[in-house]
C-alpha cells in the first residue's frame, strides 16, 4: 500500500508532468471506484490542473476548481503514458485498469498523454472522488494531523499517545483518525527504529515518547528524501529495497542479525526484530498458533 512518503513522491512528480495541461477526458472503466456522483467526471474536460496535493494517504488532483482525490488503497498504483493509451482489448472491466486522464497536447506533451489509475487483484478498494472541496471525502475530513508539518511538534504526539493510552502502539500509529498517512509498512519500521515493541501500550514514559518521535520523523523523512525526484514506476523498488523489517519475514535483520518474525492477523501480518524489539522473545502469533494445533 502506498503510504506517505509515496504518495509525498507522487505528488512531486505528477505535480511537474500535469501541471498547467488541460484535460481532455477523464474516464472511469471500474465504476465501482467512482465514490461521487456530483460534480460528474465530464466536469473535467477542457479544464486545467493547477496542482497536486497530499492529505494523509490521499492524492489530490486540483483541476479547474474541483479536486480529483485518489486513495490508492492495498494495491492501487498510478501510471504515466507519455502519449495515447493503447487500443483496449478483452474486457476493460475484467483488467487492472480503473480510470485514465487523458490530457490535450502541446507546450512540449504529446497528445494523448496522461496517467491511468490501476488496482491489481481482486479484492478492490481503491477510491476515487470528484468534489468541490477535499473534506467532502469523508476519509479526508477524519485524518489526525500530518507528521511532517511543522505543527506536529513531541508534544502534540505526546497527546495523541496518552489519550490512546493502553491501546497497542503499532495500531495507534496506523490509525489514520490520530496521524495521518502511516500505514502498516512504515509502522514497522518506524518501531524497530526506536526498538520497540509493536504490542507496547501507548501511554508511554517521556524518554520512551522522545525515542518513538524521533524514530518516526527520521524514518519518514529519510523515506521521503530518497523517493524525491523519482518517477512513479521506480517508487515502489525504491520503498521495498530500503525497509529494514517490514516484508522480510526470515531474513537477517541489518542491526542485530536476529531472524526477522512475523504476527498475522486476519487480511494483515506485522514484522518485527526480538533482539532490537522485544528482549529477545517472540511474540505470540494467534494465528500460526491455531494452524499448528
Amino acid at each position: 500500500m502506498p503510504e506517505l512518503p509515496e504518495v509525498e513522491a507522487l505528488v512531486t512528480d505528477l505535480g511537474g508532468r500535469l501541471r498547467a495541461h488541460v484535460v481532455e477526458t477523464f474516464q472511469a472503466v471500474s465504476f465501482a471506484a467512482v465514490k461521487t456522483f456530483d460534480p460528474p467526471l465530464s466536469a473535467l474536460s477542457g479544464e486545467t490542473v493547477e496542482g497536486v496535493r497530499r492529505h494523509g494517504k490521499f492524492l489530490d488532483l486540483e483541476i479547474g476548481g474541483l479536486h480529483l482525490v485518489i486513495h490508492l488503497a492495498r494495491a492501487g498504483w498510478i501510471r504515466w503514458r507519455d502519449g495515447p493509451p493503447p487500443p483496449p482489448t478483452g474486457t476493460p472491466s475484467r483488467g487492472p485498469l480503473a480510470a485514465r486522464l487523458v490530457l490535450e497536447g502541446g507546450n512540449g506533451l504529446a497528445a494523448g498523454s496522461g496517467l491511468d489509475i490501476t488496482e491489481a487483484g481482486t479484492k478492490k478498494s481503491l477510491a476515487i472522488s470528484l468534489v468541490r472541496d477535499p473534506a467532502d471525502v469523508p476519509g479526508i475530513a477524519r485524518l489526525g494531523p500530518d507528521p511532517l508539518d511543522p505543527a506536529f511538534t513531541e508534544e502534540v504526539f505526546a497527546g495523541i499517545l496518552a489519550g490512546a493510552g493502553r491501546a497497542q502502539i503499532k495500531g495507534v500509529l496506523r490509525n489514520q483518525s490520530l496521524i495521518a498517512g502511516i500505514g502498516n509498512a512504515y509502522s514497522d519500521e518506524i518501531l524497530h527504529a526506536a526498538r520497540m515493541s509493536p504490542f507496547k501500550p501507548a501511554a508511554m514514559t517521556a524518554p520512551e515518547t522522545a525515542a518513538l518521535y524521533a524514530s518516526l520523523q527520521s524514518t519518514l523523512r529519510d523515506a521521503v528524501a530518497r523517493a524525491d525526484g523519482l518517477a512513479a514506476s521506480e517508487l515502489k523498488r525504491e520503498k521495498k529495497s530500503n525497509l529494514q523489517v517490514h516484508g522480510r519475514t526470515g531474513e537477517p535483520c541489518p542491526v542485530c542479525g536476529d531472524t526477522v518474525r512475523q504476527v498475522t492477523y486476519a487480511d494483515s501480518s506485522l514484522q518485527y526484530c526480538p533482539t532490537c524489539q522485544t528482549g529477545g522473545k517472540p511474540l505470540a502469533d494467534r494465528v500460526l498458533s491455531r494452524l499448528l494445533k
